[in-house]
């Protein structure tokens, strides 16, 4: 493949954790990748990791990693962001990625809701409504191409208790939001899908692994998934001729790896936690405009 026939990528929030290994994991199918996020510096945030640093990885997986400072929160930024990608790229973008989130350090503390800090809820603004706009912007370049897959990170925090109300919400509602946007790109040859992730092996699980006072999570820590898998995942569905027949569904990304025939980086097959966590959602088929 030469490089003007590359595919195209954003991965949004992808200093580190499943951005960080989407990216790598699209690097090695050869991808072009749009790496964003707001760290561009080591110290610009408390877990290691940084847009250029995983741009390099891109590059050293096969792929060719771009790195863009973009602060999620600010329309304007994401909007730009789009029009370099539409500049840059003869106006074509094959796949979005939509993992950006604001994840705050005090999100698996102990306590109730309201005994936790209010910006908490930030992830409702940076991960749910971000990943509207970045949508917003992309599936333009897509119906204008006649294909394209908006994929958004989920987890089974949409379906079970799981770091409380803000965390489940905002994965209820990119779940949600996959299956309507479907609804509009139908007949357009874009999809959307929603993808859960098991538990990651990210650097902030690291951190919470290690500090976990009982065997739980360190049980989770046995079996947990790479942070390039979903990428794995992802890029098989892309590739897939039945991609259309995935659109507006909630994936689980280890159910759809073993329909795909794909194995994590490590060489494991992660299980899924359906049984011991829940199912998406069945959604009512009907349409009201």
């Amino acid at each position: 493949m030469t490089a003007t026939e590359a595919r195209v990528a954003v991965v949004t929030g992808a200093s580190r954790g499943a951005g960080r290994g989407i990216a790598v994991a699209l690097g090695r199918e050869g991808y072009v990748v749009y790496v964003t996020g707001r760290s561009e510096a080591e110290g610009d945030a408390d877990l290691p990791g940084t847009i250029h640093a995983t741009a390099r990885e891109v590059d050293e997986a096969g792929g060719h990693g771009i790195a863009v400072r973009v602060d999620h929160a600010d329309d304007a930024a994401v909007a730009a962001l789009f029009a370099r990608v539409a500049d840059e790229q003869g106006r074509r973008l094959d796949l979005l990625v939509n993992n950006v989130a604001a994840v705050k350090n005090e999100l698996t503390d102990p306590g109730d809701f309201w005994e936790k800090p209010l910006h908490l809820a930030d992830i409702l603004d940076v991960g749910l409504r971000s990943q509207y706009v970045a949508s917003y912007h992309a599936a333009p370049l897509m119906v204008a191409a006649g294909r394209g897959l908006i994929a958004f990170t989920s987890s089974f925090g949409a379906s079970c208790y799981m770091h409380g109300a803000a965390y489940g919400a905002q994965k209820a509602g990119v779940d949600k939001m996959a299956a309507d946007m479907a609804v509009d790109l139908r007949e357009r040859g874009v999809s959307t899908v929603s993808i859960w992730m098991g538990p990651l092996l990210t650097e902030r699980a690291q951190r919470t692994f290690s500090a976990a006072p009982d065997d739980a999570y360190r049980q989770f820590a046995e079996k947990a998934e790479t942070p390039e898998f979903p990428g794995l995942v992802i890029a098989a569905l892309a590739r897939s001729p039945e991609l259309a027949t995935f659109s507006g569904r909630t994936l689980i990304a280890a159910e759809v790896a073993q329909q795909l025939g794909v194995v994590d980086a490590n060489g494991r097959t992660p299980p899924s936690y359906r049984e011991m966590l829940g199912a998406p959602r069945e959604l009512h088929p009907a349409v009201i405009r």
